[in-house]
């Protein structure tokens, strides 16, 4: 029976080294089929959901037929990039468009009613003083009633507040009948307030408690007869800055949550007819910035002392207090705040121009933006002339005037909504980002035939060849690892039975060995005869 010995022997360092490049090229034939290599750009052009691509990227040469394909490609992705840089640049544009609705309702909010004299002040009521202190602002000759000039009068500082409160025209002396949607009204349903024409009263002006009605048309509204005195209009000697020259009422019809701006949004009502002023409410809702230019309302602002919610009127009359403030160092009796009131003389030498100012320049002073939520009222006016005979002669009698005092000096206002309904209007987004979206969605899919899973896979494709670049610059710069090497030798027993391995060796010159004392050796490359041995182990 054959016995075999095995050797184990460590060779030179020149044998390590070949021996090392040959295991790496073993490793790197192991290794290799194991890491899946990235896919080659025809593979993924092949597989692409990305519509024309895979007729264009084909292994071979570039033909006609991929020409075309390519320039076609070319085409439908430049058409896309307009059409999605046309719906970009539409988008950051943000328009808007406004809808109209109408809604029906079984109540509605009655609307607030101010209304105003247009004269300011009543003869009778003017004293003495008050006649020497308004002399500019009413145009009166400052004498009092027994004839003594000016120069010869001597009188306190005047009270304007205390002037204009008493001598404005009395709601208890003008308000001749009052109703309300068939219920009886007096001058105690109506609030004082004060305005550019003075003294002023406001129906159903309570925010907190407002009246409502439930059913529309006329006789279920505001109607009230009144007398607008005409006897004590003030005659005119000069025209100054508060000469009037009509005779009737101003009248606004505004929301609870905002001040009677009467003086630019009132109607004038003439004596002598009866006025029929059909009213629709119209809540308008606005967009804020980019879409619109609308002014959001803090919860807990207070532009105007009064009033809770941001309004354009509450902006304009605070804006125009401190214009007056800031160049006069006094308000208006109108304007609200706790400043000192201007005298006469300061009305007529600074606040009135200051005033004035300020209105003609509001667009650059003073900025109000028109707020988000808004309610108005659309109105269409009609009237009817009043007294007929058989009524002047009744009035006549009931209210102890003639006939031609009662068609100069009474008027009937009725006010009353057309139907249990308001208008919506709303700004909405014209374009916004999710017609973007499926915009650019379709006019991809129609030009390129590609969607969002489509550009998750150029994305995947691009990781992959990135992942697969990096990875091959690490393994080259990645220096080898030395490893000890051994062979294996095989001898057969019948080749040495006369001598022994060792003595075998013991008999070389050391650092040379016979090369066929391994006649076994499984190494397919020749080694050198001469080296250096590190060890050799039986």
């Amino acid at each position: 029976m054959p016995i075999e010995i095995v050797c184990k022997i460590k060779f030179a360092e020149e044998d390590e080294k070949q021996k090392e490049k040959e295991e790496g090229d073993k490793e790197s034939l192991i290794e290799e089929p194991a890491r899946p290599r990235s896919r080659d750009l025809a593979a993924f052009a092949s597989t692409s959901t990305l519509h024309g691509l895979g007729h264009i990227c084909r292994s071979g040469r570039l033909g006609v037929r991929q020409t075309l394909w390519a320039f076609a490609f070319l085409a439908s992705l430049a058409f896309f990039l307009y059409q999605a840089a046309k719906s970009a640049l539409l988008y950051l544009e943000h328009p808007h468009v406004m809808a109209l609705d109408e809604e029906a309702i079984r109540e509605m909010v009655f609307p607030a009613i101010t209304i105003c004299n247009i004269n300011r002040y009543r003869h009778s009521a003017l004293t003495d003083a008050d006649i020497f202190h308004l002399a500019n602002m009413t145009g009166l000759p400052p004498k009092d009633r027994d004839g003594h000039k000016a120069t010869d009068l001597l009188y306190p500082d005047p009270d304007m507040a205390d002037i204009v409160n008493r001598t404005g025209h009395q709601l208890d002396d003008m308000l001749k009948s009052c109703n309300f949607s068939g219920e009886n009204c007096s001058s105690r349903d109506f609030t004082v307030v004060y305005t550019r024409y003075g003294k002023c009263y406001t129906f159903n002006g309570d925010r907190r408690n407002p009246r409502v009605t439930r059913q529309g048309g006329m006789g279920n509204g505001l109607e009230i007869m009144l007398d607008i005195q005409q006897e004590e209009y003030l005659p005119i000697w000069r025209e100054t800055n508060e000469t009037s020259f009509e005779a009737g009422i101003r009248v606004q019809i505004h929301s609870q949550d905002e001040p009677p701006y009467i003086h630019q949004l009132g109607f004038g009502v003439s004596p002598g007819f009866q006025t029929f002023v059909s009213c629709q409410e119209q809540r308008l809702t606005y967009l804020p910035q980019p879409w619109g230019n609308c002014r959001a309302s803090v919860q807990g602002e207070k532009t105007l002392p009064g009033y809770d919610t941001y309004s354009i009127a509450a902006c304009r009359l605070q804006c125009e207090k401190e214009a007056v403030v800031r160049s006069c160092h006094c308000r208006m009796v109108h304007m609200p705040g706790n400043e000192s009131i201007c005298s006469p003389n300061v009305y007529i030498e600074c606040a009135d121009h200051t005033l004035d100012a300020a209105v003609e320049d509001s667009q650059e002073r003073c900025s109000c933006p028109t707020p988000c939520n808004l309610t108005r009222y659309g109105k269409e006016i009609s009237m009817v002339r009043i007294p007929n005979k058989g009524s002047a002669r009744y009035l006549a009698r009931k209210y102890n005037k003639n006939e031609t005092y009662i068609r100069e000096n009474f008027l009937v206002l009725d006010i009353f909504f057309e139907a249990l309904n308001y208008e919506a209007i709303e700004q909405k987004k014209a374009y916004d980002l999710a017609g973007l979206l499926g915009d650019i969605g379709g006019q991809m899919g129609l030009f390129i035939g590609a969607s969002i899973l489509t550009i998750l896979e150029i994305l995947d494709y691009v990781y992959e060849v990135i992942r697969d670049r990096v990875s091959r610059v690490l393994r080259r710069s990645k220096p080898p690892l030395k490893k000890p090497s051994g062979s294996i030798a095989t001898l057969g027993l019948e080749e040495l039975k006369d001598q022994s391995p060792c003595e075998t060796l013991g008999r070389h010159v050391e650092g040379a060995y016979n090369p066929g004392i391994l006649p076994n050796h499984h190494h397919r490359h020749h080694y050198p005869h001469q080296g250096v041995f590190e060890d050799f182990a039986c």
